[in-house]
């Protein structure tokens, strides 16, 4: 699999990377252990050397997993982890920083990135360039190799490229959720900051895999997904419908076209999770086909359907 620079470092990764946040089991359903495990070597084994965790899944338990899949061929894989707004102060900073190596076991971490900026989900507001303080003195000890930030708006990107070097923004992008288009994505292009598309495949639902009616299990976190209320299910079931005939020209699944129309735009890798082998392996092969430039056009527009009946709240869950 051909790998991309992380911005301006010398970190290079995959353009289909392997999100974790299931592997911390909280907020989902049905996860295993031994499972998850396996996904993980799949996805090494099929080419797939970046994976992106989070302090916050399953309070470590992602990152702890992911440590001990990866442990004995840790030099040939990239760990791209997250802390959270509640631990954005200097001290708190470098502390999270060990115990996310601990539990990756690791000597370092390839991206280290602010989950949330500092006041979301109620928590303290920290300035930026304490946060950023803390990060440039671990990039300095070598404990981290580049900085980024996730779901941060084009001017809270601004403001801490400041204070930083700032070499990707984790947003929400999916051909069902484009806000950061209208926000960040210009100031990215310009500046040479990755794009890490999370929820690529907008939690599932370009899969095609959820049918009318669809009941999650408990705990479940994306069943408070903006997309599965009923108006506008109703027009991401009438897109999937008029997408099914451009997958079917290349061959692909749903899933793997959404993947591939994210990794068609330049300086966008695409977050992809899985619960198994299986899902891992067909989320590879996205990254083998490529999208003709009419066809690009005519998904944007299908695409449109959705995400021109959205309200201009980028956050994509009602908890």
């Amino acid at each position: 699999m051909k790998l991309h620079s992380l911005g301006m470092s010398d970190v290079k990764i995959t353009p289909i990377i392997m999100g974790t946040w299931q592997a911390g089991k909280r907020m989902w359903a049905g996860i295993d252990d031994a499972e998850i495990t396996k996904a993980i070597r799949a996805a090494f084994d099929s080419g797939i050397t970046t994976f992106d965790t989070a302090e916050e899944y399953g309070w470590g338990h992602s990152e702890r997993i992911l440590g001990k899949a990866l442990s004995d061929v840790r030099h040939q894989v990239v760990y791209a982890t997250k802390i959270f707004p509640n631990h954005l102060k200097y001290d708190q900073v470098i502390e999270r920083c060990h115990r996310s190596l601990k539990n990756l076991n690791t000597h370092y971490i390839d991206l280290y990135q602010i989950h949330w900026p500092a006041g979301s989900w109620g928590t303290k507001v920290v300035p930026i360039q304490e946060t950023m303080r803390a990060m440039n003195e671990l990039l300095q000890q070598g404990k981290i190799r580049a900085i980024g930030v996730s779901n941060f708006s084009y001017s809270q990107l601004e403001e801490a490229a400041q204070f930083a070097r700032v070499d990707s923004l984790q947003p929400p992008y999916s051909l069902f959720w484009r806000h950061v288009e209208k926000d960040a994505m210009p100031y990215c292009i310009e500046n040479n900051i990755t794009i890490l598309a999370y929820s690529s495949m907008a939690q599932g639902i370009l899969t095609g895999k959820f049918g009318p009616g669809h009941k999650f299990a408990k705990g479940d976190h994306r069943s408070k997904h903006k997309l599965f209320k009923r108006e506008n299910f109703k027009r991401v079931q009438h897109a999937l419908n008029r997408l099914r005939p451009i997958a079917d020209r290349y061959d692909f699944t749903l899933g793997q076209l959404a993947l591939a129309w994210v990794v068609a735009h330049k300086g966008v890798c695409a977050i992809a999770g899985a619960r198994n082998a299986e899902q891992v392996l067909q989320n590879a092969k996205a990254a083998e086909g490529h999208i003709s430039d009419t066809e690009l056009k005519e998904m944007d527009t299908i695409s449109r359907s959705v995400t021109d009946c959205l309200n201009a709240d980028p956050v994509m869950w009602e908890f």
